[in-house]
């Protein structure tokens, strides 16, 4: 339950491409220069501490399958303690720069707010005392409003006022222990935050109560000056049947309605794309265009499950594509690549979380080099300028800028014959498989 719990003591190197040592890098390394930056601070690497030292290994059909030691005898916070033991060893052996948490992940729930906020408030410390000689950050920080039966309608949306002040307690609780730790974003996932049926639900309310929660943090934070962007993980469904934080659009709608695009930004996650019925590419693209991109969940999902099975991101074409759009834009900012993800229930052995990073930390890095390879050939931005290459002529540009009027351009369409012209999507297809 100490450093010993892993098999070895020595960080994992990279290695290259050539390696067959399932614990050593073959695409990740993290001093190489990719389009002027480390790529280190490319990739920024976060491990989920709730999915790796926490989760016990079960499922709907059957329970615990790990046995962690942490997880059996002595009290709670004890327990939590060793945890913490195991978690800053592991994120020494993956050399990692970043880590997130939920408070009830770290810290055990007491019998009351007041001893739940003191059990996190100890294993701060801890982390504080440890980070001081650790190469590791606190990428983000959240707090658990759905686990706990008293949030089963809801937190911040809850028809109990008095559970949306036990909601606000708890997250003050977690973003005091973010700062501390210098964390450089807050996550709030809404996990309860919709509905399972409308017979009982008054949406206005409960929408109006979800924007004056968040303008309620958004003031906390300026006031003990938390630099970072809170950000929102939607999500479509699961365990409700219709979240409010459905989808990247939704949460932008939500957003410009309560005021909040300044200071709210979007953790976006594979799974969550998916079962919103998007790609991951496509969340990606939206919240840059929309101005809300923020981080990543990266996991990926199963295509033939409907529901979210956070798995580690093992697809290199598909990373290859979200940072492609991510190249165009410069890259994370406070943001970064965090594993939200599971190993199997069947993957047993310590070690398995190891390989298990490792393995995608390699496919996101794979990903990275394919899509620097894209931009510097201008494979895919070449050929969209010039499917837009109208829009940038003289009328174009005067149609999308507010010159002309609606009869101008119907008294010119007149005398114009457009012609179709091919979308070449199996030829685009064929590029970005040259490069993956």
């Amino acid at each position: 339950m100490t450093p010993s719990f892993f098999s070895r003591t020595e960080p994992v190197a990279f290695a290259g491409e050539g390696s067959t040592d399932p614990l050593a890098f073959r695409f990740y390394d993290k001093d190489r220069m990719v389009m002027g930056k480390r790529m280190e601070e490319h990739l920024r690497f976060s491990v989920a501490y709730w999915h790796s030292f926490t989760w016990p290994g079960g499922d709907p059909f059957g329970g615990e399958t790990f046995l962690r030691p942490w997880m059996h005898g002595g009290d709670e916070l004890s327990q939590a303690k060793a945890k913490a033991e195991v978690a800053f060893e592991m994120f020494r052996l993956l050399d990692v720069p970043f880590f997130a948490f939920h408070d009830v992940d770290v810290a055990p729930e007491g019998a009351s707010l007041a001893e739940s906020n003191e059990n996190l408030a100890v294993i701060t410390d801890i982390f504080a005392q440890k980070m001081e000689s650790a190469k590791v950050k606190l990428l983000w920080g959240t707090a658990n409003l759905f686990s706990n039966r008293r949030y089963m309608a809801g937190a911040a949306t809850n028809p109990d006022p008095d559970v949306f002040a036990y909601a606000c307690g708890q997250v003050k609780a977690a973003i005091d222990a973010t700062h501390k730790l210098g964390g450089a974003n807050f996550v709030c996932w809404g996990g309860r935050e919709g509905y399972e049926t409308l017979l009982n639900t008054d949406m206005k309310r409960e929408l109006d109560q979800l924007g004056r929660f968040l303008s309620m943090l958004v003031d906390y934070k300026h006031k003990i000056g938390f630099s970072g962007p809170i950000l929102i993980e939607p999500k479509p469904k699961e365990p409700t049947k219709h979240q409010y934080d459905y989808d990247t659009a939704t949460v932008y709608g939500f957003l410009e309605r309560y005021g909040l695009t300044k200071d709210i930004k979007l953790n976006l996650e594979q799974n969550h794309a998916i079962l919103a019925g998007h790609s991951f590419e496509h969340e990606v693209k939206l919240a840059y265009a929309l101005g809300v991109f923020g981080s990543l969940d990266v996991n990926r999902g199963d295509d033939l499950l409907g529901w979210d099975t956070d798995q580690f991101a093992m697809d290199a074409k598909e990373m290859a594509l979200v940072f492609h759009e991510m190249l165009k834009h410069g890259g994370f900012t406070t943001g970064g690549l965090n594993f939200d993800a599971k190993i199997r229930r069947q993957s047993i052995e310590p070690d398995d979380l190891l390989i298990a990073h490792v393995a995608s930390m390699d496919t996101c890095a794979r990903g990275l080099l394919a899509a620097e390879r894209m931009h510097a050939h201008g494979a895919l931005v070449t050929p969209l300028t010039e499917r837009y290459a109208g829009w940038t002529g003289a009328e174009g540009l005067a149609m999308a800028s507010g010159e002309r009027t609606l009869e101008a351009i119907a008294a010119r369409a007149e005398g114009l014959n457009p012609q179709p012209r091919s979308g070449r999507q199996e030829l685009l297809e064929g590029i970005v498989n040259r490069y993956v």
